[in-house]
């Protein structure tokens, strides 16, 4: 159970991802709340709702590839962005070997709905986010 709650939380770290990774015409930096649901087929219960803030800087909306918050053993191996859309694939070697995919697409610079799936140690996480600016940074 201790190794489910860990890959958990690997995967929830991942859906920050998505959340700083736009360039700076989908997005305004500044004080961002991300909520994230995550299913796991098969499993007996729900993982439960979360909800971080965090603060994107004008370098993190103007280059994704600094802010990506992946596990050191994780690479990404594609990032594609569009008028409205972000799309990318992630590779995790290691211990925690997997792959994963997500896709965010953006209402305006100030919200965001997406979805992420990664594969890891024979299990699948579904994720589904959303993100709202709040306001400027403290």
């Amino acid at each position: 159970m201790r190794k489910l709650l860990w890959i958990g939380l690997l995967a929830g770290a991942s859906l920050l991802l998505p959340s700083m990774a736009p360039s700076a015409e989908m997005i305004k930096p500044g004080l961002w709340e991300i909520t994230t649901t995550m299913e796991m087929p098969g499993m007996a219960f729900q993982l439960p709702q979360q909800t971080v803030r965090h603060c994107v800087t004008p370098q993190e909306a103007i280059d994704p590839e600094k802010s990506l918050p992946i596990d050191k053993d994780c690479k990404i191996i594609d990032l594609r962005s569009s008028a409205n859309k972000i799309n990318w694939k992630v590779k995790c070697t290691g211990q925690m070997a997997g792959t994963g995919e997500g896709e965010i697409a953006y209402k305006g610079d100030a919200s965001y709905e997406g979805k992420t799936k990664i594969q890891t140690q024979g299990m699948i996480f579904n994720m589904n986010h959303k993100g709202k600016r709040v306001g400027e940074c403290p």
